[in-house]
């Protein structure tokens, strides 16, 4: 089997001849999740794949499964803010089967108004929390008002 000529043009350090094993394992890897709770204003999805948006791997799409569905850039909050520290319900790690914040992934959903790259914003009152090994997913909406819906995100 050959590669397609789209995988080879993205990964063109590969050659032409190289084996499609050495090819696929240069692919990033992708998380397929499971929303516990819909995303608010999308009750119709619960299936989503993350999958890597730059070569960094700091920032994500989390994409709808459905051919329609929606598309969220999201980044791992620590990345950006290293203080960011949110304290999750007891509830909400429960249903995750986390035992704590640490042994999960914890996203900010990232706004990028009009294409302004130097505008986007992360929401860090509501992080999506990613268990990696059940691959349960769920937004979780802190009651703590230190965390804003809109932070400027600076690197």
């Amino acid at each position: 089997m050959t590669p397609s000529p789209a995988l080879l043009a993205a990964r063109p350090h590969a050659p032409a001849s190289a084996p499609v094993r050495d090819v696929v394992e240069a692919v990033p890897a992708v998380l397929v999740v499971d929303l516990t709770e819909p995303l608010a204003g999308f009750p119709d999805h619960r299936e989503f794949v993350l999958v890597p948006a730059d070569a960094s791997g700091l920032l994500s799409w989390l994409q709808a499964l459905a051919p329609d569905g929606p598309r969220f850039l999201v980044a791992p909050a620590a990345a950006f803010f290293p203080e960011y520290a949110p304290v999750l319900p007891g509830a909400a790690l429960a249903e995750l089967g986390l035992a704590s914040v640490q042994a999960g992934r914890v996203y900010a959903l990232l706004t990028v108004p009009d294409g302004d790259v130097s505008g986007t914003t992360a929401n860090l009152r509501a992080p999506l929390v990613v268990n990696p090994v059940t691959r349960r997913a769920r937004q979780v909406v802190l009651s703590d008002p230190t965390h804003p819906v809109r932070c400027r995100v600076r690197r």
